[in-house]
């Protein structure tokens, strides 16, 4: 019997690759639809960025931050909730994230315990694809 629910469509920008099949792993073995990317301006260029339901973001990364990733989201307005991970928190980063749009900031290394509870949450206060 074929379920009714569609799987949540996640989007992971991590420029290193280990990190971003990491959390492609835990993201699919959690029952989500993951589609990845190492840098902010791909997945800009991706086509039809406005279908995923979150967007998981490294905050601290080559070329285009996180909150520049999220910044331009938000100018496309794109609804969907936004994540940030960080392993390098300065005091600021709330207040330029919440100036960004985005709904929750992680701290490395425990994002990865978090993480699909936080997106199951955004997704649910966003009333995007549903629970999964």
């Amino acid at each position: 019997m074929a379920s009714s629910l569609t799987k949540s469509r996640i989007c992971v920008v991590d420029d290193d690759l280990d990190v971003l099949s990491s959390l492609r792993f835990l993201l699919e073995t959690e029952g989500f639809d993951v589609r990845t990317f190492r840098s902010g301006a791909a997945m800009l260029d991706a086509a039809a960025i406005e279908e995923f339901d979150c967007f998981v973001i490294d905050f601290k990364m080559p070329n285009m931050t996180g909150i520049t990733i999220a910044n331009h989201l938000r100018d496309r307005k794109v609804p969907a909730p936004i994540i940030l991970i960080t392993g390098y928190p300065d005091q600021n980063i709330w207040a330029k994230a919440t100036v960004a749009g985005i709904d929750v900031v992680l701290l490395k290394p425990d994002a990865e315990e978090n993480l699909a509870s936080q997106i199951r949450a955004a997704v649910q206060r966003n009333g995007r694809t549903g629970l999964r």
